[in-house]
């Protein structure tokens, strides 16, 4: 059985909305508005056995993803608008 096609590692870099990941959550429960891009790390590691060099692309969108998740929540807070969480 061939294995899946990996994603574009660039496809996951834009973090999920993270308020409507938090809707409706428990105040405990997290939620990483990046999953897509973690999850596609696994599966290049799983693809590559476990050949970091051959993944950096994915650990660098997952990377960029949660940068960018980080700046939209203190740029949220900043100007008063509510986090989410």
């Amino acid at each position: 059985m061939a294995a899946d096609p990996l994603p574009d590692p660039h496809d996951n870099v834009e973090p999920l909305d993270y308020k409507e990941q938090f809707q409706g959550r428990e105040p405990s429960k997290f939620i990483d508005p990046c999953e897509a891009a973690k999850n596609a790390s696994f599966k290049c590691m799983d693809q590559n056995n476990y050949d970091r060099n051959a993944c950096m692309d994915y650990f660098q969108a997952y990377r960029d993803c949660k940068a960018a998740w980080i700046e939209r929540r203190k740029d949220d807070r900043r100007n008063g608008r509510p986090s989410g969480d």
